[in-house]
């Protein structure tokens, strides 16, 4: 029976080929499936027996603690940096910031239009 070893939706292209890297230089036997255009099945990485399963899930819990740690440092130093928050995003770009914001209060308005009339 197959063992999903991981879920491929929202995973970034990074991360997918360095999974794939890591099964192939570890021998792993796999096989992939991807995740549909329209979000209805998820896609990912299975394994058909249990041993397979088994050892590339012990690779892939190592990998993913690594991968957490390094994703923690860059976003740590992005913040030393100043290059996050909104401030940063107006700063960056200001037109599609202020679409945004406009939007956000468009929607907003229609949304509560209809309980402003009521009183």
């Amino acid at each position: 029976m197959p063992h999903h070893l991981m879920n491929l939706r929202n995973v970034p292209d990074d991360e997918a080929e360095e999974i794939r890297a890591l099964f192939e230089e570890y021998e792993v036997r796999y096989y992939e499936t991807p995740p549909s255009r329209w979000g209805i099945s998820m896609g990912g990485f299975w394994a058909h027996d249990d041993d397979e399963a088994a050892r590339a899930r012990a690779l892939l819990d190592e990998y993913q603690a690594q991968r957490l740690e390094s994703q923690r440092e860059q976003y740590q130093s992005r913040c030393e940096r100043g290059e996050t928050g909104l401030w940063y995003q107006f700063r960056k770009r200001p037109a599609t910031f202020l679409a945004a914001l406009v939007a956000i209060v468009v929607i907003l308005g229609f949304s509560l239009l209809p309980f402003v009339r009521l009183g």
